[in-house]
């Protein structure tokens, strides 16, 4: 299951408290204060792994809690420090503090952030002895450790993104070219959550394409799946928009070209500047040659496109020209790296999670 979004209670352990005792020796029925300091606090600490590509488990777990540190000891033992927690999250996840809205951290892969420090042990009534006061029967308790409630949304990264409108081929595509097994059905929107795989052009080069869930007019204001997948293309290096040659629709592949390329805009100037490949698709219902390469310059027509412009033609699911896309895909990707932005819109008001 893809869970995108979560909402998690975090606290660092709390620091354990010093101890109160006097030294009881031979021939020292009286000895002086002993007691020893508590230990710290576990920190808390958020971790980018690469393996994770949803927030499903914090579904279930909105508590994560580090070890508090041990209370101190007699004859000036120190208290054990409380273990650090490792919570493990996909790279591309944003973490918000949800009080203030405030973006702590935007992980990227490999990344370590500490988002709560473990409290100070308290001190031991030996650190208390004083001329003036050589018996101290009190000691600190210790600090408590950082709270924070925070939100935590995911965008996903993959090398290339598909997008299209409902019934493109985009899940057919996705499986032609990697060995993911997405669900493939002719009606619209049968992907309701994006879907990633990994195509492996040989030993040495693999790339990551995502499947976005399929775009409708309207859906930078949050129509359709709309916002709720938008976001998702913003941490990709290169965008398919793949295109029916024949929409059931009654539409042109121009016309739905036109209408995504709107929709990025109007969700974020710089998504629509991303490197593009365009992609014809199902071109096995076009049995002519002729008629195939006749549908391609007619697309390049309306578009008004140049010649260093390409648009590839390719059937996903007679895995006619697959081959060559993914040569152009990687050639575009190798050169291009993940660029860590900001978020395109500011952070939405304090909210429960949504899955």
């Amino acid at each position: 299951m893809f869970v995108d979004r979560a909402l998690i209670t975090i606290r660092a352990g709390n620091g354990g408290s010093g101890h109160v005792s006097f030294r009881r020796q031979k021939y020292e029925p009286k000895g002086g204060p002993d007691g020893g300091d508590g230990g710290k606090g576990g920190d808390v600490w958020l971790v980018a792994d690469e393996g994770l590509n949803t927030l499903l488990d914090f579904r279930g777990r909105p508590d994560w809690e580090a070890q508090d540190g041990n209370p101190g000891g007699k004859k000036q033992c120190f208290g054990l420090d409380g273990h650090d927690l490792e919570i493990k999250l996909p790279p591309g996840t944003l973490v918000y503090d949800n009080q203030t809205g405030d973006l702590l951290v935007d992980l990227a892969p490999g990344q370590r952030f500490c988002i709560c420090r473990g409290g100070k042990g308290g001190f031991g009534n030996e650190h208390y002895k004083s001329p003036t006061n050589q018996a101290p029967t009190y000691a600190h308790p210790g600090f408590p450790g950082d709270k924070k409630q925070v939100r935590l949304e995911l965008k996903l990264l993959a090398d290339v993104g598909l997008l299209g409108k409902p019934n493109a081929g985009k899940s057919t595509l996705l499986a032609a070219l990697t060995r993911a097994h997405p669900k493939i059905a002719n009606y619209p929107f049968t992907t309701l959550a994006p879907q990633l795989g990994v195509a492996e052009l040989d030993a040495q080069r693999r790339m990551v394409i995502a499947d976005i869930p399929g775009l409708i007019e309207g859906a930078s204001q949050g129509a359709g799946l709309g916002l709720d997948f938008l976001r998702h293309i913003e941490r990709t290096r290169v965008l398919v928009h793949l295109l029916d040659v024949m929409p059931e629709d009654g539409s042109t592949p121009a016309e739905n070209y036109k209408m995504i390329r709107a929709e990025l805009a109007a969700y974020s100037p710089v998504l629509a500047e991303r490197d593009e490949v365009i992609v014809l698709n199902k071109l096995d219902l076009i049995p002519d040659e002729a008629d195939r390469e006749k549908a391609i310059k007619n697309l390049r027509a309306k578009l008004k496109l140049g010649r260093d412009v390409e648009v590839i033609g390719i059937s996903a699911a007679g895995r006619l020209n697959t081959k060559p896309l993914l040569e152009k895909l990687w050639s575009v990707v190798r050169l291009k790296k993940h660029t860590w932005a900001s978020p395109t819109a500011a952070p939405a008001a304090p909210a429960t999670p949504a899955t």
